[in-house]
């Protein structure tokens, strides 16, 4: 099979020098002149090459031949793809990144503004993308078009329509006021800017989105309520599979479909797209409708179902394939798959070039192009020992999975071992869930009982991927672990095209490469599991098995865990469950004795609903809003006792005791969130003598509430261990890390972190006051021991154990 490469060339090279650039943006106003002028230099050669070639004389000499004259065509078209690519990036850079703005990032203005949501909010989210229209600094308004991600919960309109209240808090396209603070993000980043709000009040909806926005909520609204009536996982999933709205996906089902590598049949994409245009160019044909009648329906269903589904990067890239084959079909024109999706790619890096970064639209394109250059070689391949359309089924989860997998490994190390064959039970299910869901969500508003019948109807295939989703996870071995970063991604990468040249290439021609290939893939699929069982076998022998404090690597959060007694208690929960679980699982914790959430941000409670049910008891802070009262009434609804504590409260874990430093309970003054988070210190009690670590935990505090958590605990004594605050912020106080002189430091930060975190500033303090500095970004879990001599044994899951000044053992 031929692959016709001639504009996906062009437009990968595009890509890969948008995806470098947008982290050097500096770089772009020269790679754009750059770009240009290659183009122009080109086109005249090709020019002056077209007119030299028509010469009697050249071609007698043979000085410009016809494919030397392609190949200068070629790079004209690279070059203009590029330049085209780099020039919108580079104007738009510009606009999402004023001057002012900037600055009122770096010095902490007081920012107001009015932004536009770009997608629908569900109840409990405080995370969410829009962008700002106007900003007020200072008395003065500015309008803008930046886009942003808000970092703050937002209350319903009242002239919102019930059916959109009734299963959200905000629709698409509302129009809201913040009020706070802004942060730069790291450039390349699809967001210019973090907003922080104030308060939850400082977030609020203003009006409504316009009305061809508003339908597509009210629609959503009214599909999720049908869904939610049904019972079991399949309710839950039916709203991903037919309009992409995975809000009501358990934490659980979630991890599942990861595992078994389902989770793309909630990305709304091409089959989707296929499905729906599919249905009315049949239906149209066999009511004898003119083709261009047809095409023209076509698009107009096509744009309102990417405004009921909102235009996530995977849907956009399906709708633009989908209208550019249209546009050929109601021309007479054939389309072809790779020149259609390059020229997709294109369009839409040019529109907006940041989805060059987007892991969703990355995948899209992969698994797109891997169903179009593999799925038929496959199909032929495996036909030799199964009947073809059994082969056809098995060969498309295997293509898109083939394309995907380097990419899935720099997002999650490990590859799913029973995805194709969860796949290919699964698959043929999400059609007809779609088909349905579809129609119920589009019936419910005319005729409600006839949409509750055909959600439930839906709900039948719905809940059976869910099943399947649910089996393939909990098999034995259902991932292998795999070397993470860029690493593991080349490993792999390596692994897949040396199998397609073991597996695809003719044997007359390629029989030298097939044995190379094969010699090679030998090697490395003999040699990595080596590799890997020896460092799995050598984490396990090493991992202390008598640690008191552990932290999990989680990401960007905080999730520590505290053993004494036979006891456990966990302060933060992480913000995922799915590793939170990972990390209980590994260390075999079950149950939590006492959980302590310091407060209500994401990166410390949003793992929480993995703990459901496990916890006995939950100490919490104050709370600043519905959303937190509402994680607290959870907690005490799956068993847990939950107590607000202040200054003084104590108990014990154990052969510890534990003491509430902070907050007090009249906070006079003091903000609710970071500078109101419960501040804790362990310490041994009785005979536990050098048998026990001492330990404080400073939650998100900032310089100003440590300052003040100080004076309020005058007898505030030295400890083994601190949690080191806010994941090593410079918002610090010095004078605490000093007083307190720990041996060891906690860090717990996110290698991917836009925030900069630990700073250089709050290294230094840590140096200073003799505590080594440990970080799960660099050093993954960290597990504390003592030692009878009176010191420390660290453990990290990267290099070993070392002890507390830092010699390795």
């Amino acid at each position: 099979m031929t692959v016709d490469l001639r504009l996906a060339i062009p437009a990968g090279i595009a890509w890969i020098a948008v995806w470098i650039l947008l982290g050097i943006p500096a770089a772009l106003p020269l790679a754009v002149v750059v770009c240009w002028a290659m183009a122009a230099a080109g086109t005249v050669v090709a020019v002056l090459a077209r007119r030299w070639g028509k010469s009697a004389r050249t071609r007698r000499r043979g000085i410009v031949g016809a494919g030397w004259r392609r190949w200068a065509a070629f790079a004209v078209v690279i070059a203009t793809a590029a330049a085209m690519v780099l020039s919108s990036a580079a104007v738009r850079d510009q606009q999402r990144h004023p001057d002012w703005m900037t600055a009122a990032a770096s010095s902490g203005r007081f920012v107001v503004a009015t932004a536009t949501t770009t997608e629908t909010l569900h109840a409990g989210q405080d995370r969410f993308d829009a962008t700002l229209e106007s900003v007020t600094i200072g008395g003065r308004t500015t309008a803008v078009e930046v886009p942003v991600t808000v970092f703050g919960s937002a209350q319903s309109s009242p002239a919102q329509s019930p059916a959109a209240q009734s299963a959200t808090v905000v629709g698409l396209g509302s129009t809201i006021t913040l009020s706070g603070t802004l942060a730069d993000t790291d450039p390349g980043e699809s967001s210019a800017y973090l907003f922080f709000s104030s308060s939850s009040a400082a977030t609020s909806v203003v009006s409504e989105p316009p009305w061809f926005l508003d339908w597509a909520n009210a629609l959503r609204a009214g599909f999720q309520d049908a869904a939610a009536a049904l019972p079991g996982d399949g309710a839950g999933l039916l709203p991903g599979l037919a309009i992409g709205d995975t809000s009501a996906v358990s934490a659980e089902l979630n991890s599942a479909m990861k595992t078994s590598s389902l989770s793309h049949l909630t990305a709304v994409s091409g089959a989707n797209c296929a499905v729906i245009i599919g249905l009315i160019m049949i239906a149209g044909g066999a009511l004898g409708v003119r083709r261009g009648l047809r095409v023209s329906a076509s698009l107009a269903v096509l744009l309102g179902f990417v405004v009921l589904v909102t235009p996530q990067p995977s849907v956009l890239r399906a709708a633009v394939m989908a209208v550019l084959v249209l546009v050929a079909l109601g021309s007479g024109r054939p389309a072809r798959g790779i020149p259609v999706l390059a020229l997709a790619v294109l369009v839409l890096l040019v529109t907006d070039p940041w989805l060059s970064r987007s892991y969703g639209f990355i995948l899209s394109v992969l698994a797109t192009g891997g169903l179009l250059v593999l799925a038929r070689p496959l199909t032929t391949l495996l036909s030799r020992w199964m009947p073809v359309a059994v082969a056809a089924v098995i060969s498309i989860p295997l293509a898109a999975q083939l394309a995907c997998q380097p990419v899935l490994i720099l997002l999650n190390p490990s590859i799913p071992l029973y995805a194709v064959p969860a796949n290919v039970l699964a698959e043929p299910a999400a059609p007809l869930a779609t088909v349905l869901g579809l129609a119920a969500c589009a019936i419910l508003p005319l005729w409600p009982f006839l949409g509750d019948l055909i959600a439930a109807m839906a709900w039948v295939p719905s809940s059976w991927i869910a099943a399947v989703a649910r089996f393939f996870s909990g098999l034995p071995g259902s991932s292998l672990p795999w070397l993470s970063g860029a690493a593991g991604a080349v490993l792999v990468a390596m692994i897949v095209l040396l199998a397609l040249v073991v597996l695809l290439r003719p044997d007359a021609r390629w029989s030298r490469s097939r044995r190379i290939g094969t010699a090679a893939l030998a090697v490395i699929l003999v040699a990595y599991p080596s590799i890997l069982a020896g460092d799995r076998i050598r984490q396990e022998i090493s991992r202390p098995s008598d640690w008191e404090i552990a932290a999990c690597d989680i990401g960007q959060g905080d999730a520590v865990l505290v053993r004494s007694g036979g006891m456990v208690a966990l302060i933060d929960a992480g913000p995922e469950p799915a590793r939170l679980s990972r990390c209980l699982d590994i260390l075999g914790i079950g149950r939590i004795d006492l959980l302590v959430l310091t407060h209500y941000d994401l990166d410390h409670v949003g793992g929480a609903p993995a703990l459901f049910g496990r916890v006995d008891r939950a100490i919490i802070g104050p709370a600043a809003d519905a959303n937190d009262t509402r994680l607290a009434g959870q907690l005490r609804h799956s068993g847990a006792e939950v107590d607000q504590v202040n200054l003084g409260d104590t108990g014990r874990l154990g052969e510890l005791r534990w003491q509430v430093l902070w907050p007090p309970a009249r906070l006079g003054g003091i903000q609710l969130g970071n500078d109101a988070s419960v501040t804790l210190e362990f310490g041994g009690v009785g005979t536990c003598g050098n048998g026990c670590l001492s330990s404080l935990f400073l939650g998100d505090l900032g310089e100003e509430p440590q300052a003040r958590m100080m004076a309020a605990n005058r007898l505030l004594a030295a400890v083994d261990v601190v949690k080191v605050a806010h994941h090593g912020s410079a918002d610090q106080n010095s004078r605490l890390y000093d007083k307190v002189r720990a041996a060891v430091g906690i860090i717990g930060v996110g290698k991917t972190n836009t925030y900069g975190h630990p700073t250089e500033a709050l290294l230094a303090m840590l140096v200073h006051s003799g505590t080594l500095a440990t970080r799960t970004d660099r050093d993954g879990m960290i597990l504390i021991s003592p030692r009878l001599d009176g010191t420390v044994s660290v453990w990290t899951e990267k290099d070993g154990a070392v002890k507390s000044d830092g010699a390795r053992e």
